[in-house]
């Protein structure tokens, strides 16, 4: 994840990581990108089902019984696991996670083994009730998926209604005390609605917006079409700069970030370098201690029948399954493949090999894998020009 609140407003600093150690075990959540050892954060798919049918969706998710998922006892097998193994996140998402019976019990279960646990849902299942379950299971961190205002996200997750339920969802978390914020998917059909949706954020006092930027995966395959242009990517990023130093100056407590294009840092490093040069060092070293993106590194995924991949949007690829094996001993693993994501920069082609910045970002793997046949060509979603990506500002 790229903080832009962190980096563009200064609210995270090289001595407050470095001063936990970047342990993982140390670290509070909100500096966990900036951690030095290999426990990734682990994204665990733990069903398939959804009540809805989302346009985005990268795992095709239908509301159907599925067969052949990890069953309470494998699921809890593995949770103990990843406790021995000290992950600093376990996140709990589907499908729809909130539709999986012994989800709570779960959720509890990785509380006892020292995990912190957080929750990816579409947010219609949960009221106040749900939400105390929430919390008095021990989740720390709800997020809860908008894709634009009304009319967009209802058309994107194929259900009438589906925006107000996500936003009494949230209202449920954060009365109750659970901390619930807001993610969103930008694509073409929807980044004219970000105004509207930080309108939203602001006026429900809702403590985190994410920007995922879209990953050609699961139905999001089929919708390299949909993505936005570079010139309305940089539009949005440039947008998102201005709101996040305008939120930061009216003293709005809200955390921005974006999430699967790294060179959103490069471009906030390129902002710093203009107008904050005295902070330039500190930015580029906190970016250093981020290192791009974490597939494999950093990140990992578990699907529902316990298939180990290097991250939740690369499903054709797996390193092993937790029913076989441990997850940790799946982690420590030097094969081939997981030894060239772990030195990436080796192995980059195009303009990722020559960005001066290749250490900072590296591209994304999958959607180069997609658009190029090469899973290190370059990344197509790169918005930044040719003197950008040599090092001039």
């Amino acid at each position: 994840m790229i903080g832009f609140t962190k980096l563009l407003c200064g609210t995270a600093t090289v001595s407050e990581a470095m001063r936990h150690g970047r342990s993982t075990r140390k670290l509070p959540p909100h500096l966990l990108q900036f951690s030095s050892d290999a426990r990734p954060v682990v994204f665990w798919n733990t069903t398939n089902r959804c009540n809805l049918r989302c346009k985005h969706c990268y795992i095709n998710a239908e509301d159907v019984e599925y067969e052949d998922e990890l069953s309470t006892e494998e699921a809890k097998a593995f949770i103990e696991d990843l406790g021995r193994m000290k992950v600093p996140v376990l996140m709990f998402s589907g499908g729809e996670p909130l539709v999986r019976q012994d989800m709570f019990e779960l959720g509890r279960h990785a509380v006892e083994v020292g995990l912190r646990p957080v929750i990816s849902t579409n947010g219609t299942l949960i009221d106040r009730d749900v939400a105390r379950k929430i919390k008095e299971t021990g989740f720390q961190y709800v997020g809860i998926s908008l894709d634009g205002g009304p009319a967009t996200h209802d058309e994107f997750r194929g259900i009438k209604g589906a925006f107000e339920r996500a936003i009494e969802g949230i209202r449920a978390c954060n009365e109750v005390g659970v901390k619930a914020g807001v993610r969103l998917t930008v694509n073409k059909y929807n980044y004219r609605d970000l105004p509207e949706v930080l309108r939203i954020v602001e006026e429900e006092r809702i403590p985190r917006f994410c920007m995922y930027h879209l990953v050609y995966s699961g139905r999001g395959r089929d919708m390299v079409d949909m993505d936005l242009s570079p010139e309305e990517r940089r539009e949005v990023i440039e947008w998102l700069s201005e709101k996040t130093f305008d939120l930061h100056r009216r003293g709005v407590e809200v955390e921005i970030l974006t999430t699967d294009n790294h060179a959103d840092g490069v471009y906030i490093l390129n902002y710093i370098k203009r107008h904050q040069p005295e902070r330039e060092a500190e930015v580029r070293q906190l970016l250093a201690m981020h290192g791009g993106c974490s597939a494999g590194v950093k990140a990992a995924n578990v699907d529902p029948q316990g298939n180990v991949h290097p991250c939740q949007f690369w499903p054709h690829v797996t390193l092993g399954n937790v029913r076989e094996r441990p997850f940790s001993e799946i982690w420590a693993d030097t094969s081939e493949f997981q030894c060239q994501l772990r030195t990436k920069r080796e192995h980059l082609k195009g303009r990722c090999a020559e960005c001066a910045y290749n250490d900072l970002c590296g591209g994304c793997r999958i959607r180069a894998e997609v658009v190029h046949g090469d899973v290190w060509g370059s990344d197509p979603t790169c918005y930044l020009t040719d003197e950008e990506i040599k090092g001039a500002v």
